[in-house]
């Protein structure tokens, strides 16, 4: 493999004319989109962009990003996805720890990079609009030549570095080499029957920044010479107008877009009748609501697992091989175990699910996997490394933190998540992250952050705070949305006298929970 532009240019010299992008009644065939990624290429290769060098990629799902993503790897870099609803003090870090010379944005979001730029090796920034701090990106391609050669890169070599958070809720780079991707792709394109075909069209509903959207959307698609149609952000009434206008042959969600979907009012009107493979990731996927689009659309829907480290996807149910309640079984190629706290193989139930949760402590560990698309590790972290990784039976065990059981037919079951961690919608909340931005406000005294369970989201941020003067829950919540993404702020604030400690001073975050739900 010269890296993972290869299966790419395959395509395109077979699928020139075919569709590879539609946006907003824009058909780009693979030809017009392979010219621009070469010119970004060039265009990086001309500003003295090495490989290996990061460009940072801080766009929603656009035809640009797609562009960027391929132009990096095409001249031999690293991407570095950002969330694009970060600002300034969310990409400080992960631009400064990446040390990416280029980014790729929004030109309203060009102001929280020029904001942290001083402190960061940025040289060059590059908008998707008008901007006077940046430079526009069709300037960008116009000031290079195609370059026909991709940079060759090794299986081995990285190729995209995404941020994920540990159990303290610092980002930690997570290096994804070009086998781990290419591997998790083809492998995820295998689940549907006959595998990703060249008449496929695929919803690009899941954000490309995450790893989800980025393997089982756009590069399983672009392998096989499918179609990608982008939404740059999620609204229900329009995935369900274009999956039925475009015929859109292929989604991936994550629950809450399927509680969404159920909830629409003119839910029962739409026809999605082309959709031939429907699949669930990100968190667990309530019964009632894989029941009910089911009902809805006479199509299965399929519930599948996996982590930013692993690619994603490491766990999956398919056509013939499902069991609600299950994440699935392993991906051929990947093996899983739960494990006690000794680090033994704990054997498996019957048959899954388990209803009594007094019969899950004695079958219920950690589970841990190993493959080829395990990461290569965490970026200039060690310490993280040598906790995240066993070595065991001369194999190399990723530990996930997430904690299920497995039944005698191989299919896993996940119980309950890293302990503190938030799941909401898809995305990973670490309280940490939040509380530190309590404490920094002059009226908070105390502050502890939990997750509750969320009939739409799986999980809803809420925020206990102990003030310490004149403040109202309102304004606590704005000004979290001021600074942070959307989807991290509480939902909820609740006043208390004081937060529940142990006599160590660790808060009892079990008490808040129960407070919460009642």
């Amino acid at each position: 493999m010269t890296n993972l532009v290869s299966d790419v240019i395959s395509t395109v010299d077979t699928h020139a004319e075919q569709t590879a992008l539609w946006y907003e009644g824009q058909d780009i065939s693979y030809r017009a989109f392979w010219s621009q990624v070469r010119r970004f290429a060039g265009a990086l290769r001309g500003r003295g962009i090495e490989p290996s060098d990061r460009v940072a990629i801080y766009l929603p799902n656009l035809p640009q990003y797609v562009v960027g993503f391929f132009g990096t790897l095409h001249a031999g870099g690293i991407v570095v996805p950002m969330n694009p609803q970060y600002k300034a003090r969310e990409i400080e870090h992960l631009l400064a720890d990446s040390e990416a010379r280029v980014v790729l944005t929004l030109a309203d979001l060009v102001p929280y990079v020029t904001q942290v730029k001083d402190e960061t090796d940025v040289e060059h920034v590059v908008s998707v609009g008008d901007s006077d701090a940046a430079e526009s990106f069709a300037a960008f391609l116009d000031s290079a030549d195609d370059v026909s050669a991709p940079v060759e890169r090794a299986d081995d070599d990285v190729a995209v570095q995404p941020y994920t958070s540990g159990t303290t809720g610092t980002p930690k780079g997570v290096l994804l080499t070009h086998r781990n991707l290419a591997w998790d792709a083809r492998a995820v394109s295998e689940l549907m029957d006959g595998g990703v075909r060249s008449d496929d069209r695929f919803l690009g509903a899941l954000p490309l920044f995450h790893i989800y959207g980025m393997t089982v959307t756009m590069l399983s698609t672009l392998f096989e010479g499918g179609s990608y149609y982008p939404l740059p952000e999620w609204d229900a009434q329009r995935a369900l107008s274009l999956i039925e206008r475009q015929q859109l042959t292929v989604m991936h969600g994550v629950p809450a877009m399927f509680n969404d979907l159920i909830n629409q009012e003119n839910a029962t009107e739409a026809d999605l009748s082309s959709l031939r493979f429907v699949n669930s990731g990100g968190s667990s996927l309530p019964i009632e609501v894989l029941e009910r689009f089911e009902e809805l659309y006479d199509a299965e829907l399929y519930e599948g697992y996996g982590l930013t480290e692993t690619s994603p996807v490491t766990h999956a149910n398919q056509p013939g091989s499902r069991r609600p309640g299950s994440i699935g079984q392993p991906l051929d190629g990947v093996e899983a175990k739960i494990v006690d706290g000794a680090g033994e193989k704990l054997p498996p139930v019957e048959r899954g699910p388990v209803e009594d949760d007094a019969d899950l402590d004695s079958v219920t560990g950690e589970l841990l996997v190993h493959g080829p698309n395990v990461m290569e590790g965490y970026a200039d972290l060690p310490a993280a490394n040598e906790g995240a990784f066993t070595e065991r039976d001369g194999k190399r065990w990723f530990h996930t933190g997430d904690i299920g059981y497995y039944d005698e037919d191989g299919f896993f079951y996940v119980v309950d998540r890293e302990k503190h961690m938030i799941n909401t919608a898809g995305y990973n909340v670490y309280p940490r992250e939040v509380e530190e931005l309590l404490f920094e406000h002059p009226a908070v005294a105390d502050a502890a952050v939990v997750g509750v369970p969320d009939e739409r989201r799986g999980e809803t941020v809420v925020a206990f705070v102990a003030p310490g003067g004149d403040v109202t829950p309102e304004e606590i919540k704005q000004y979290c949305l001021d600074t942070l993404a959307e989807y991290k702020h509480p939902r909820t604030v609740e006043f208390v006298e004081e937060l529940p400690r142990t006599t160590t001073g660790k808060v009892q975050k079990f008490e808040l929970r129960d407070s919460a739900d009642q």
